[in-house]
């Protein structure tokens, strides 16, 4: 039994394997009652197979999962639910909307095969259909849909039995990008309206930081860290995460002080010239001489065409500028310093030239310290 009423799902060191290859390693994880969860990482990573061992579509050979208070796989004590027998939802990235019914009777399919009755499957399936906007289109062929109409009607045929938990495996990857963007709203919505349990599956870290209440990381089969949005992106505890989740500059060297939180970090050049010099916060394990990657967001690096005064203690960088990249609102610019390629984001009026010496600042904890 889950001790905590409030823990949906729990997933107690969870190994899959395929033949000598690891895909899931150690997997641990307790989701709340209406929380939106998303396992996020790069193909081949193990949330897909995670999210189906969830399902009961792959049986892991270690662990154990429950839903509810009900254990749906254990290997160890020879527990194995099939899928039509655990109380879950499922939206697929492909649909799988069938095309020879209406979208009333894809919908309801859920309900027919639970014996529901036919009121029963008139009030819920309109209800559902209302919910994602369908309910005039509920005696329209499958066929007649767009892609969005076509993941709507997945998302209603998911919820509409009420399931303990939705499972979304990357649902939005086949839509054109506003459109992804539309659906991704809508999901956040309807997820908060009906509050059911959701685990999200995806390798788009934008989607990540917008739906999600909480972002499990993984790489190589191994959870790489577990945290809200926010912390995810502003402390990465390592450079994987830090590189994966939004767009960073990585600056690899050796730490040669600390005092505290505060570090002071030696950046090697990569083209034969003086090192950079460097302050930084974080690493708290670290040492002097050890290892360290600075992480620097874009958004934190300002950019500056005059030697600027930092008496006020900013990391200041001069380096020439490679290329700027038009983004509409802002620009997107690379400056080589010390033979490093450091990122920018500046006002889409700023016209730099490449090669053009300009100079960085960035506060000292902004850069942060990982020594991995």
């Amino acid at each position: 039994m889950i001790t905590n009423p409030d823990v949906k799902v729990s997933i107690e060191h969870l190994y899959k394997h395929f033949g000598a290859e690891t895909a899931v390693k150690d997997f641990n994880l307790d989701i709340t009652q209406g929380e939106f969860v998303t396992l996020l990482g790069p193909s081949g990573c193990g949330k897909t197979t995670t999210l189906r061992c969830v399902a009961g579509l792959e049986r892991p050979e270690e662990g154990e999962i429950k839903i509810g208070s009900e254990t749906v796989v254990a290997p160890a004590k020879d527990i194995y639910l099939f899928p039509e027998h655990r109380n879950i939802g499922m939206v697929f990235q492909s649909y799988a909307v069938w095309p020879h019914m209406t979208v009333f009777d894809n919908v309801a399919y859920g309900l027919r095969v639970r014996r529901a009755s036919s009121s029963e499957i008139k009030t819920r399936t309109m209800r559902a259909l209302e919910l994602v906007g369908l309910d005039h289109l509920a005696g329209r062929f499958a066929t007649k849909l767009s892609g969005g109409q076509r993941q709507r009607v997945a998302l209603a045929r998911a919820i509409v039995y009420e399931p303990e938990v939705i499972l979304f495996d990357e649902p939005l990857s086949n839509l054109d990008a506003k459109l992804r963007e539309q659906m991704r709203d809508e999901i956040v919505r309807l997820q908060k309206e009906v509050g059911i349990t959701s685990i999200f599956v995806t390798h788009d870290q934008s989607e990540a930081l917008v739906m999600s209440d909480r972002v499990v990381v993984m790489d190589k089969a191994v959870i790489q860290q577990i945290g809200d949005p926010e912390d995810i992106y502003a402390n990465p505890v390592n450079s994987f995460v830090a590189n994966f989740i939004g767009v960073t500059s990585l600056l690899e060297g050796k730490l040669t002080a600390r005092n505290g939180e505060a570090c002071e970090v030696e950046v090697p050049s990569a083209n034969g010239g003086a090192p950079l010099q460097l302050r930084g916060a974080g690493a708290p394990g670290a040492q002097p001489g050890d290892a360290i990657f600075l992480n620097l967001r874009p958004e934190d690096v300002q950019l500056h065409l005059e030697a600027p005064d930092v008496s006020d203690g900013r990391n200041v960088i001069e380096g020439q500028v490679i290329d700027t990249i038009y983004l509409g609102s802002f620009l997107e610019g690379r400056v080589r310093a010390g033979g490093h390629e450091i990122g920018i984001q500046i006002d889409h009026y700023e016209n730099l030239s490449p090669d053009q010496t300009v100079w960085l600042t960035f506060q000292p904890e902004h850069g942060l310290c990982l020594t991995d």
